[in-house]
């Protein structure tokens, strides 16, 4: 059996119209989610023209280090998830270094929670979650860090279920079960690891540079 028709899955009668079928779904998806984190930085837009002063005192709060350090980060996994696929599209040569790849994607998106969570340990310390312990004085500061809570949160999630599916894929490869040339598995998770990069590339400077180009 070769590695296209181990790849073949139902009800597809052959391979080119079932990769060209998951690459469709796979960019349906992503054009939701983009509309999805698109809305919300829309408004995240409309707050900050309203509330300039407001949210560039809360901008001030958050910790740019940990920002900066996880930008780092998530930019590395996308250089290493390219790597993986275009190993894997180079043949069985090549077999160990996507493997290998595809782990450090993995533990890179693990090392971008763990800094999150110290950051989000520091936020909670400050008494930065909107509510009636605010810290802030300025009252649309919550707005802020009501828009910061949420994105961080939903683009974590999105971060946790891209680690899955790339552990997975790595798994696979070791276990020698993860067939290499043109597998949409591995094309399909790598755009998805990719959105989660970009959408961080978006995030950054609207969270941690407000209040700090002065």
């Amino acid at each position: 059996m070769t590695e296209t028709n181990a790849l073949l899955r139902e009800p597809w009668d052959s391979f080119a119209r079932q990769r060209d079928a998951g690459r469709f779904g796979i960019w349906v998806f992503l054009a939701s989610e983009m509309l999805f984190f698109g809305a919300l930085m829309a408004t995240y837009a409309i707050c900050r023209t309203e509330n300039a002063a407001a949210f560039s005192a809360a901008g001030r709060e958050t910790d740019i280090w940990y920002g900066t350090i996880n930008t780092v980060i998530l930019l590395t996994s996308s250089l290493t998830m390219a790597v993986a696929s275009q190993a894997a599209s180079s043949g069985r040569d090549f077999r160990r270094l996507m493997i290998g790849c595809l782990s450090a994607t993995a533990l890179l998106g693990l090392a971008f929670l763990v800094v999150k969570g110290f950051e989000y340990k520091e936020d909670i310390d400050k008494s930065l979650i909107p509510g009636l312990h605010f810290s802030l004085p300025q009252a649309a500061a919550q707005l802020f860090f009501g828009f910061y809570w949420l994105v961080t949160a939903v683009h974590a999630i999105h971060l946790t279920i891209g680690i899955v599916l790339v552990s997975r894929l790595a798994l696979l490869g070791y276990l020698k079960r993860l067939p290499l040339s043109c597998n949409p598995e591995l094309e399909v998770t790598a755009l998805y690891w990719h959105l989660v990069d970009i959408v961080w590339i978006f995030l950054y400077p609207l969270i941690y540079l407000p209040g700090r180009a002065s």
